[in-house]
């Protein structure tokens, strides 16, 4: 398909609250919406994903913003977005959970304006049970769970916590370090702690019906929270150790994960109940309609489809070029940095030639629009951005009408801007053209 073709089929979008009615259309009475986002660094993709998801919480009746993050620091979030404890006096401690690497992906001020909103909206409900919660997916809070399964039990049932805690103390002499842990077992050094993980998981799930009636103690959001954690220190263990076998196996694990997350939450909300999803291109996009996919990936948004059908409807968004917030290594500070212009013959170095700065592309109602058209590269961004290797390091190939149910480009990007700024951050990344600057 041509950049012309593409600009007849592409809806041009400003800051009008109409340019989103052609979307709200396509996502119809969908259960699950995710919305994705080519880089975890550019400022405009958080703020249209709040654009978006404000309108289905309010004229949709979303309950919920599920994002990709970890499950206890979200929840922090949650309690004070709901109006619950522990209490939080601001967005901006809400949101202080958040601090292992990649720290910006939430704390930025774009998440921080969300989740002002967030709570303006829901001190508006009367009924606490029917506020807009907000969760994590992601399962790299392997020592927090722990923490967050252990107070739980340490209030409901001090003698389980006990036992608790004697079955994750084989984690103990790692020194909080997952990835110590996932070499040490992988490789023989250390013992495994899989059947200790599974125990205890399946013994909170055991007596969950008992816990949930005592003297009225325990409310049903403690109960999930920590079943979850338990749930997620089982999937974690899991991760950790397949980190160091190669292939796609961690991969996989961590969307299974993210996937059972959701339907859980799902399921913990009750029947009706609608939610959307923020993560990135990769575990948004079906990875059957990619390179990734064709070498045994799945992700998020594959399994979504698989479980809900019609019901699952899968945003992407692109960008041609920019500034985006991203580390040189993983662990290494936020840098703003220049994004390259997107390669030829990419999508995105497609849609850049349609010349319209921002647009939105629905491809759910088009059956066979852009169908037959060959993979073009597309390109990913996460928390690392490596421009010396653009092509390897930043670029798969994809069927775009395949992949997504529809797309929003934005043609030039910002970085977003972190709570935290560093000297390096504000001074941001020299141009390549220094020191002519041409």
């Amino acid at each position: 398909m041509t950049a012309e073709e593409i600009r007849r089929l592409a809806r041009p979008m400003g800051r009008s609250v109409a340019d989103l009615d052609p979307l709200l259309a396509a996502i119809g009475d969908a259960r699950v919406v995710l919305l994705g986002e080519a880089s975890h660094g550019s400022d405009e993709f958080y703020r249209e994903r709040a654009r978006i998801t404000r309108r289905l919480i309010t004229e949709r009746g979303f309950r919920a913003v599920a994002v990709e993050a970890d499950w206890p620091a979200a929840y922090r979030v949650n309690r004070y977005v709901r109006g619950g404890g522990p209490p939080d006096a601001s967005p901006v401690e809400a949101l202080a959970g958040f601090e292992r690497f990649p720290a910006w992906m939430w704390r930025n001020t774009a998440v921080l304006d969300f989740v002002g909103w967030l709570r303006s909206h829901n001190d508006r409900i009367a009924d606490p049970a029917t506020r807009v919660g907000f969760y994590g997916l992601d399962l790299y809070s392997l020592h927090a769970s722990i923490e967050a399964v252990l107070s739980y039990l340490g209030t409901v049932d001090p003698v389980a916590a006990v036992r608790a805690r004697q079955r994750y103390a084989c984690f103990d002499h790692f020194g909080g370090d997952a990835d110590a842990y996932g070499y040490a077992a992988t490789f023989g050094l250390d013992g495994s702690c899989e059947e200790a993980v599974v125990a205890q998981l399946l013994e909170l799930r055991a007596r969950k019906a008992e816990y949930a009636r005592r003297d009225g103690r325990v409310a049903a959001d403690d109960l999930f929270y920590a079943e979850q954690n338990a749930r997620l220190v089982q999937n974690a263990e899991a991760y950790y150790r397949a980190m160091f076998r190669g292939g796609v196996a961690s991969w996989n694990l961590r969307d299974r994960h993210m996937a059972e997350t959701l339907d859980a939450l799902l399921g913990h909300l009750g029947d009706g109940a609608r939610v959307v999803v923020w993560a990135h291109n990769s575990h948004v996009g079906d990875a059957r309609a990619t390179e990734l996919g064709d070498q045994g990936e799945l992700n998020l948004g594959q399994l979504a489809r698989a479980r809900h059908g019609s019901g699952a409807v899968l945003v992407g968004f692109t960008t041609y070029a920019g500034t985006v917030t991203a580390a040189s290594d993983w662990g290494g500070p936020a840098e703003r940095k220049h994004v390259r212009p997107a390669l030829p013959g990419s999508w995105e170095a497609v849609f850049h030639a349609t010349t319209l700065p921002a647009f939105l592309l629905v491809l759910r109602d088009r059956p066979g629009a852009m169908t037959g058209d060959p993979a073009r590269l597309e390109r990913a961004i996460g928390v690392i951005y490596r421009p010396e290797t653009e092509r390897r390091s930043h670029y798969f190939h994809a069927r775009l009408a395949e992949q997504f149910d529809a797309v929003i480009h934005i043609d030039w990007t910002q970085a977003v801007e972190p709570l935290e700024r560093s000297a390096g951050w504000e001074a941001g990344e020299v141009p390549e053209t220094f020191p002519s600057a041409l």
